[in-house]
């Protein structure tokens, strides 16, 4: 699958780094109907992936799925993770036809929960000690967030 923007090439992953991710994700662009989107974030200008986007538990019959994005610190502050996310939610809506994306958010990451509520997610509560980093292990609270169809404006 591709996806593209302006700057950005959304695309599953293929490359030799995290073997054990991209191995997963490559085995979940087999499962029909497909439950996961991880694509890696290409950045044209520099041919490389620098991040990913997930749309993850994808289920049609209740119509949502949850979001998520992780780019490489050099790349922060760019306007790339709003870009990468909107083309996903686009594809979430127009082509998933879903009605309602989720996203979950450290509650100490103030700049991606604040780049959610700008593309008019609603915040519906926090998650007490709910989710453990993979990096480093630490059990966080998170902050949850929705945006249903009807509410998005691309």
């Amino acid at each position: 699958m591709k996806l593209t923007t302006e700057r950005l090439i959304l695309r599953d992953l293929n490359i030799k780094d995290a073997k054990e991710f991209i191995n997963e994700c490559t085995k979940e662009t087999k499962i029909k109907p497909r439950k996961n989107y991880n694509l890696g974030i290409e950045l044209k200008s520099e041919k490389k992936v620098i991040g990913c986007v997930a749309l993850s538990s994808v289920d049609k019959y209740q119509g949502t799925a949850s979001l998520g994005c992780w780019i490489g610190e050099e790349y922060w502050r760019q306007g790339i993770g709003t870009e990468a996310l909107k083309k996903l939610i686009s594809f979430a809506f127009d082509k998933l036809k879903l009605r309602r994306v989720e996203a979950g958010v450290y509650v100490e990451n103030k700049p991606s929960y604040s780049m959610i509520e700008k593309m008019g997610f609603k915040f519906e509560g926090t998650k007490i000690k709910s989710r453990r980093a993979k990096a480093t292990g630490k059990i966080h609270d998170e902050k949850r967030y929705a945006l249903l169809r009807e509410e998005y404006e691309i």
